[in-house]
């Protein structure tokens, strides 16, 4: 290549130059059809005035399949890997790129202020051939750089800040609300609590505008409480004991998944109120906890396998250059057991 100061002139000098990043000087270089024509003719530019002199041994080894995937995972490996979700993740991942005989790589971060650097390593390295991305904040800009990056990414939830995402996900929101209707409609419970996920992820944020949506149908919205928990069964076990002789004041509660809504009957069992006689419970999501507690915990079933299949089959039909779909939906059930006062054996609610 030529050189700028003494030395090589690089792929990150001319994303500097432009203001882009350096997958996406490659992809222009390479004339790929996800940038646009004007940002080619910028980026081509700022390379020639540079003197930048790409490598034809790195532009053929761009061009191989490294036949493997990243399973990426952007928050602490604590917060993610105790939880069952990532295991149906994981599993649901796995399942398609063994059809396929395509590797899995996991990555994650210590932190989010060191994740780009993390994501970067792999993405940029030539790893991988694209990525499925899950749990994801809000707050996350590396989310949005990915997709907007040399490798296909394939994103797990609902990313409304993204431009055209390619996304499997469910309508939290609506779900939630078909959960706090269920007490409300059918036991007539009038005062509930919300104990939601962290608000700083879409999920968690749409699972509160759910609550409220349901709750300000009914015209119990000055009788509920929203607060915000962990998503861990101590952190639902924290919610009751702080709240202590204020759950008089309540008959319900619908929490953003199942481990807080099981270390919650659990600190309310010791309390001595009695789910659901005294106060009715629902969870949210259905991985397995839910069916073997007493009582069986009410809940909102997600098929987070299904969905990580369907990603990653996306994801590599991208990568074959495949044209479909940016965006499927699954559909969930509201699945009724004792916590909320229903039979163990009563009929799945369709959303």
């Amino acid at each position: 290549m030529a050189s700028t100061n003494g030395r090589r002139v690089t792929l990150k000098d001319v994303a500097e130059k432009v203001g882009v990043t350096p997958a996406a000087v490659s992809m222009a270089l390479l004339d790929n059809g996800r940038i646009s024509a004007e940002k080619k003719i910028a980026i081509r530019q700022a390379a020639t005035e540079l003197g930048y002199v790409g490598s034809s041994a790195a532009r053929a080894l761009r061009n191989q399949k490294t036949n493997t995937i990243a399973l990426i995972v952007p928050l602490t490996a604590t917060h993610v890997f105790g939880h069952s979700y990532f295991t149906h993740v994981l599993q649901g991942v796995t399942e398609a790129c063994n059809r396929r005989d395509v590797q899995t790589l996991l990555a994650t971060n210590a932190d989010e202020a060191h994740g780009l650097a993390a994501y970067e390593r792999v993405l940029r390295g030539n790893m991988v051939d694209g990525a499925v991305v899950t749990s994801a904040a809000i707050t996350d800009s590396t989310v949005q750089r990915l997709s907007q990056g040399g490798v296909p990414v394939v994103l797990i939830g609902n990313f409304p800040y993204l431009d055209e995402p390619v996304t499997v996900g469910i309508d939290d929101r609506a779900a939630s609300a078909l959960a706090t209707r269920h007490l409300l409609e059918v036991h007539g419970r009038k005062r509930l609590i919300h104990v939601a996920g962290p608000r700083d992820h879409q999920t968690g944020l749409d699972r509160s505008l759910g609550f409220a949506d349901a709750v300000r149908e009914a015209g119990v919205d000055e009788d509920s409480l929203i607060v915000e928990s962990d998503l861990t069964e101590q952190g639902g076990a924290t919610v009751v004991d702080e709240l202590g002789s204020r759950l008089a004041d309540y008959d319900g509660m619908v929490f953003a998944n199942d481990d807080m809504a099981f270390g919650a009957i659990t600190a309310l069992t010791r309390l001595d109120i009695a789910v659901p006689t005294d106060m009715s419970v629902v969870g949210f999501d259905d991985f397995g906890l839910a069916r073997v507690v007493s009582p069986g915990i009410s809940t909102v079933r997600v098929p987070v396998e299904e969905m990580a299949r369907d990603a990653t089959e996306r994801l590599l039909q991208i990568v074959d250059g495949v044209p479909g779909w940016t965006r499927r939906d699954f559909d969930v059930q509201f699945i009724a057991r004792e916590s909320c006062g229903c039979s163990a054996t009563e009929t799945p609610r369709e959303l």
